[in-house]
């Protein structure tokens, strides 16, 4: 079971995972640019030191240089030089690519299979990741983080702020599971979910009523209600689905 003692400042250390040995390099742009699209890093926050941050990840530092060239060219970090310097993220949910909704949206059609059955891998671990965080002992510094993430979401503005705030809300659930290999499942489904959502028009009313929801999540894993937990983030779930897969479908 992984460490539960996880605040704000942990949740890099719990979704940062060692990348597959086979293709160290892609694994390791791939875990980097998650974690940044997904708000683990935020935008104006600094990478840990290079050093650190290839221990993390279990990479030569060879390697992980090569990927922070990527997402330099990406736009989702610039490196600064000199005292004080080091990588900076530079994304903030809006920094997209360039790419406009009908050909993001035209793109994932041909993925659809793929991604829906995120979607349903989704419905399986989001649950089941809040029925152990409701299960757990959680310290009042777990408790408060995860009642400020609640909060971040809901005061965050419509857009890409509001997907980061809401997927970092996710991720605090998934950490607070106590599970390394349920952080793992949630962060790659999280992942796929922004680009999915990313291609959809925002939606206020569904903005509100995601918020209902969290707020009967974020309540239920604070009583320790697992089974509550579990069933609303089963709803969370399933309304989220459903309005992507009528509007991708």
């Amino acid at each position: 079971m992984a460490d539960l003692d996880i605040g704000a400042h942990r949740l890099p250390d719990a979704v940062l995972r060692p990348a597959r040995e086979a293709n160290a390099f892609e694994s390791t742009v791939e875990r980097l640019a998650a974690a940044i699209r997904l708000g683990v890093f935020t935008v104006g926050e600094q990478l840990p030191a290079e050093r650190e941050l290839a221990l993390q990840l279990g990479v030569s530092r060879v390697n992980l240089r090569e990927a922070i060239a990527v997402l330099r060219d990406a736009d989702m970090v610039e490196t600064r030089r000199g005292r004080g310097g080091g990588t900076v993220v530079t994304y903030s949910g809006t920094n997209t690519g360039g790419g406009d909704e009908a050909g993001a949206a035209a793109t994932l059609k041909l993925r659809g299979p793929r991604l829906y059955d995120a979607l349903d891998f989704r419905r399986v671990v989001e649950p089941g990741a809040a029925y152990l965080a409701a299960t757990r002992d959680l310290s009042a510094d777990q408790r408060s983080w995860l009642v400020a993430s609640e909060s971040a979401v809901s005061a965050a503005p419509i857009g890409g702020p509001h997907r980061i705030a809401d997927s970092r809300l996710h991720l605090a659930v998934a950490a607070l599971s106590g599970s390394a290999m349920l952080i793992e499942a949630v962060t790659r489904v999280q992942a796929a979910l922004h680009d999915l959502l990313s291609a959809i028009p925002v939606l206020p009313r569904n903005i509100s009523h995601s918020h209902d929801q969290h707020r009967a999540i974020v309540v239920a894993v604070l009583a320790g209600d697992a089974d509550a937990a579990r069933g609303a983030m089963e709803e969370h779930c399933d309304a989220t689905s459903a309005l992507l897969r009528g509007l991708l479908g």
